[in-house]
């Protein structure tokens, strides 16, 4: 079952987010975690369709030609200076999405994505989609016990509106 939360919980998901959200759930069959072991490569290309339907610019290989580059920092005539790449970025600059498969937890990636995000220029939301069992962890949970923990304690500010889990 596609599993989601928006953090914080005291907001509602706009219908933006609810788009991104039913592209998973349209193709929720092709990459649960329950029947597959796709990498998140592989989830990004059948999740892209509709993703570029909604208007996202998608990642397309790891050349840097076909990366999604987002500002972090500006230099001299407002050249780029440093740019975090995105697994895909809406139209407008304010949602990004990154998709994770199995080292989501064990490598902390889900950190390092909600830092990125959060020194990317004009960013409001992170969707962060993860499996919801990778192995033996459960992924989903373990990040959501993290992110409730940290958005209820309120003991680190985030410049992002909110970050999207997505478990699939």
């Amino acid at each position: 079952m596609l599993n989601y939360q928006l953090f914080p919980r005291s907001v509602a998901i706009s219908d933006e987010l609810k788009s991104v959200i039913d592209c998973f759930e349209y193709v929720y069959a092709d990459i649960s975690s329950d029947f597959n072991d796709k990498k998140s490569n592989e989830v990004l290309a059948i999740l892209s369709p509709g993703l570029e339907e909604l208007g996202f610019s998608v990642e397309k290989g790891k050349s840097d030609l076909e990366r999604i580059n987002v500002p972090v920092l500006f230099g001299i005539n407002n050249n780029v200076d440093k740019c975090f790449f995105a697994d895909a970025l809406s139209y407008n600059g304010k949602i990004v999405i990154e998709i994770e498969a199995g080292r989501a937890t064990e490598n902390n990636q889900f950190l390092k994505d909600i830092f990125q995000a959060s020194m990317m220029y004009n960013v409001e939301y992170l969707v962060l989609a993860v499996r919801n069992k990778y192995r033996k962890h459960f992924d989903f949970e373990k990040i959501y016990t993290f992110l409730e923990t940290m958005y209820i304690s309120n003991r680190i500010s985030l410049p992002l509106k909110g970050i999207m889990l997505i478990g699939y």
